[in-house]
């Protein structure tokens, strides 16, 4: 068989116990079939690794279901349709897709979603103007209940989510924005893009080094990370605070339970509410959300990060890279 009949992708090779490590992953070469009516195939140009498909890789029911292995991982993706047998998605359209971690993906037209090259660059559509967006919006304004003039606290602010609840936080009237970052350059990076205050949670307790950013306490947090930071944040959290928990990557390696947060006792007497949240309960946001962060771009008003690896190869470790906080903004793989 040619070449040009055949694709690359990455299967699960097996479940990771613990922290993913390169084994659990197969570069493989698949054949590549020509749409049928109604189908187009995309050459892949960017994927997304991010967080959540860690628990996609436990065989474990949750709200999306996990990975099977022996087969190609999927995620977001952007690229070029090649092919198409969709009049209505034709040949150079690009498009938006969760077929990632493959070269090309068939892929039914009404899988995908075109977008626009031209008002961002294609990476931005897994980024910025894509699913991390909507999450860093709806978060913060729907699941938080934001108010002008709230102190918002936020872990993992130099993430993909993180980075953009802050800023948003900012656009929005906050009264003060803090940021938690495992390095001191992401810290003077959340410092540039327009936080009040930000430190390293390897400098010492979390908890004392929030009260010290936040001497009159918080009124949002931002959860991307469990653990201690939400036990320093409910510490410090004011009255009817609340909390989007959005994210607990201190804990998606942990092979035992982990122990925080020990107060939440405190949550009675507070008055806080703790919202769990995930970004498909959310949609109705999206055209909001997407008008007003096309806005933001075009007015300068939000920056945004990305972490580029290149090569469908290199995918595997990107993921693992992300899970250890090796990215500033978003992880994508440039295939």
């Amino acid at each position: 068989m040619s070449q040009s009949t055949t694709t690359r992708r990455i299967v699960l090779a097996s479940r990771p116990q613990g922290a993913p490590a390169p084994g659990n992953f197969r570069l493989e070469e698949a054949e590549l079939p020509a749409p049928e009516p109604g189908q187009v195939l995309v050459a892949n140009r960017w994927m997304s690794v991010d967080p959540y498909m860690r628990g996609r890789m436990n065989d474990a029911k949750s709200y999306v279901p996990p990975f099977r292995v022996d087969h190609p991982l999927d995620g977001g993706a952007v690229g070029e349709v090649i092919a198409s047998a969709a009049p209505e998605v034709p040949v150079g359209t690009t498009v938006l897709h969760g077929s990632g971690w493959r070269e090309h993906a068939l892929l039914e037209a009404s899988a995908v979603t075109p977008v626009d090259p031209d008002a961002a660059p294609a990476s931005a559509y897994l980024g910025v103007l894509g699913m991390p967006g909507l999450t860093a919006y709806a978060g913060l304004l729907g699941a938080a209940r934001f108010t002008p003039g709230d102190t918002v606290f936020v872990s993992g602010a130099a993430g993909a989510v993180g980075s953009l609840v802050g800023q948003i936080a900012r656009l929005s009237g906050a009264a003060r924005v803090i940021g938690s970052a495992g390095s001191p350059e992401k810290v003077a990076r959340l410092l540039e893009l327009g936080f009040d205050a930000a430190f390293d949670y390897h400098d010492g307790p979390v908890v004392e080094q929030l009260r010290a950013a936040a001497p009159e306490g918080i009124d949002v947090y931002f959860d991307n990370v469990g653990g201690e930071h939400l036990e320093a944040a409910i510490s410090v959290l004011n009255t009817r605070g609340r909390v989007c928990l959005c994210g607990a990557i201190a804990q998606y390696n942990a092979t035992e339970p982990p122990a925080a947060p020990r107060n939440l006792a405190l949550a009675i007497g507070k008055m806080l509410t703790l919202q769990g949240f995930l970004v498909g309960g959310w949609q109705d946001m999206a055209p909001e959300f997407r008008e007003r962060m096309t806005g933001w771009l075009a007015a300068g008003e939000i920056r945004w990060d990305q972490t580029v690896r290149e090569g469908l190869e290199n995918a595997p470790q990107a993921f693992i890279d992300l899970l250890e906080g090796a990215n500033t903004g978003k992880m994508v793989v440039a295939l």
